[in-house]
């Protein structure tokens, strides 16, 4: 391959990376500008790339965005990857940190639900398994999936403001909920204080796709007295790094989408 298409390649790429972000597009002359080009060869590449489909224009306003030809790229693949099988590695690694059982969770029909799991064969027995449903606002798991919810849209998926406990240190209290729900979105991890299983305590993070959506939570769970609330922000720390890594694998840069 000749040094010239590789630097057009190079180009190409510069170009749809600053388009990417942008919901509304860019015009020739602030995409030059952003990618450091004569305005003529960004014209010539967005040209090139908008007759195979991956690039086109609003005759409106003469923007530039992302073709079809890309997303239905980028979906083909994103719709091939598993998400059970990009967080293996991140689940086994954070059971081997914390020494506890390690959960997968999505939001599915008002629960969340356990979609992979890792227990350590020295670790107390808990009362889960793959495929078990388990309530959204005594869970950790739960908290996290609903941090990217609007207080109506929360109401809704819990079917109204009736919390039903499963401890008493259950949160029964709506309003309460929805403080809790607003830390997640504060700090970026949820807890879990006995209120779902009595004697175990839970820290969980969000897990975001390609699209800067929540579509899982991943936790870690164990008694009190090993998952005890002196060492709440420290493990923390190790769920959000191994969320994050996941995150990654799913797509998510965290750069906004303007």
């Amino acid at each position: 391959m000749s040094t010239k298409m590789v630097q057009s390649i190079d180009r190409a790429f510069q170009i749809l990376e600053t388009i990417a972000v942008e919901k509304d597009g860019l015009g020739v002359t602030e995409i030059a500008k952003r990618v450091g080009l004569h305005k003529s060869t960004v014209h010539r590449l967005l040209n090139s790339m908008a007759d195979i489909g991956y690039i086109e224009q609003n005759h409106e306003t003469g923007a530039y965005r992302l073709g079809l030809k890309f997303i239905e790229l980028c979906s083909l693949y994103l719709n091939n990857v598993e998400l059970k099988t990009e967080a293996q590695p991140y689940l086994r690694n954070l059971s081997i940190l914390t020494g506890q059982p390690v959960h997968l969770a999505t939001l599915i029909d008002g629960a969340a639900v356990y979609i992979d799991k890792i227990e350590k064969y020295n670790t107390i027995r808990m009362y889960s398994a793959i495929g078990r449903r388990i309530p959204l606002h005594c869970t950790a798991v739960g908290k996290v999936l609903l941090s990217d919810k609007s207080p109506d849209r929360i109401r809704e998926i819990l079917g109204g403001d009736k919390l039903t406990p499963c401890t008493p240190n259950s949160i029964t209290d709506f309003d309460r909920l929805l403080e809790e729900v607003a830390q997640v979105r504060k700090f970026g991890w949820a807890r879990d204080n006995e209120e779902h299983e009595t004697g175990i305590r839970c820290i969980a993070a969000p897990i975001y796709d390609y699209r800067r959506q929540i579509i899982a939570a991943i936790s870690t769970s164990g008694i009190k007295n090993i998952i005890s609330p002196d060492r709440d922000e420290e493990i923390a720390q190790y769920v959000i790094e191994a969320a994050s890594g996941i995150s990654k694998r799913m797509g998510y840069t965290g750069r906004p989408i303007k």
